[in-house]
């Protein structure tokens, strides 16, 4: 069962797990579990995305319970007036806040403009030898997307040199070994932590 965030007559949002996903795809034939069929079968209506997450990221997604609200909210996100965030854990410490401006191809091989602001929640430093060092450095950053490419967010902190903890394949190797044979994780360390918007009704 999925956890619902929010619902009303119009519109439901959930928590999506990390590894769900959103609906069918000719990228990922190896499920047949989906967060539209779930929740669909969960609230014994139909329902319609509003939007997409990638598998390996959580948090909120949300749906309409009709074309027409539907189309009401893919215009707002067509038109960049749904506010984004994100909780991310990168490799490293990192500065206090800054914007990645770096363009990013299409599936079609077509560069587009792709700009992400960050701001630094906390840096924390932990006694575990990495590589010649003697601990390893990560940094804990609100993330606010400002275009939303394909994997923008991903390939946007490996571009700097700072991937997301259990990203693959734009993470670090070493680093998503670590966790996974320390920790036993192998979860991407991406949450989308908030949606605002204007209410279709």
């Amino acid at each position: 069962m999925l956890e619902i965030l929010f619902q009303d007559d119009f519109l439901v949002a959930i928590n999506k797990p990390h590894g769900l996903l959103v609906h069918r795809s000719k990228i990922a034939t190896n499920t047949d579990e989906f967060a539209l069929q779930i929740l669909r079968n969960q609230l014994d209506r139909k329902i319609y995305p509003c939007h997409r997450l990638d598998r390996k990221t959580s948090g909120v997604l949300l749906f309409a319970f009709s074309p027409e609200t539907q189309k009401f909210m893919n215009d707002q996100f067509m038109a960049k007036s749904v506010a984004k965030e994100y909780l991310a854990i990168l490799r490293g410490f990192m500065t206090a806040f800054g914007t990645i401006n770096h363009p990013l191809k299409n599936l079609k091989g077509v560069s587009k403009e792709a700009v992400t602001h960050f701001e630094l929640i906390e840096n924390s430093e932990i006694a575990v030898p990495m590589g010649a060092h003697n601990s390893s450095r990560y940094s804990l950053v609100r993330v606010k997307p400002e275009t939303g490419r394909m994997h923008q967010i991903r390939k946007h902190f490996a571009h700097i040199f700072h991937p997301i903890i259990g990203d693959r394949p734009h993470g670090c190797n070493k680093q998503n070994k670590l966790f996974l044979e320390k920790w036993s994780m192998n979860t991407m360390l991406l949450h989308a932590e908030k949606l605002t918007f204007m209410h279709p009704i």
